[in-house]
């Protein structure tokens, strides 16, 4: 028969167990998407993978938080880059570009430049977002 202390120390494991799965077990939140910009200016170049937890890593980095107004304006942007008339859009850059962009989600991939003809207001929203991002959570100029 077992004496309470061993019971005790039963409970205890399997308690400990379930804490240890519940943690153990939980998925990281996907990323939102991943940008690549690119350009003729100095630090244009740049890599963004922005997560939907709230983080974002810089250029390969280790993730940083990333502030909570960015991270719900990164969650709407997420939603229209996937609608129709944005989703799987290559636009070609026009004679002045400055800054090409390379954008990645799970279900689409759109490219364009800043002087792209006939973009969407999203992926203006999208190359201010990367700025605000860039300079705000990761502590770049650009």
């Amino acid at each position: 028969m077992p004496t309470r202390r061993s019971a005790r120390a039963a409970t205890f494991t399997v308690l400990a167990a379930l804490v240890v799965a519940a943690v153990g077990c939980g998925a990281e939140p996907p990323d939102l998407f991943a940008v690549d910009r690119s350009g003729s200016i100095a630090g244009a170049k740049l890599r963004l993978e922005v997560n939907d937890g709230g983080t974002v890593r810089c250029n390969g980095g280790e993730p940083k938080r990333m502030p909570s107004k960015l991270l719900l304006d990164a969650r709407e942007l997420q939603r229209q880059l996937d609608e129709p008339g944005v989703a799987g859009r290559s636009l070609p850059p026009g004679p002045t570009s400055v800054l090409r962009y390379d954008v990645r989600t799970e279900h689409t991939r759109v490219r364009f430049a800043d002087d792209s003809r006939n973009r969407p207001k999203t992926l203006d929203e999208l190359a201010f977002l990367v700025r605000q991002v860039a300079q705000e959570a990761c502590g770049l100029a650009r």
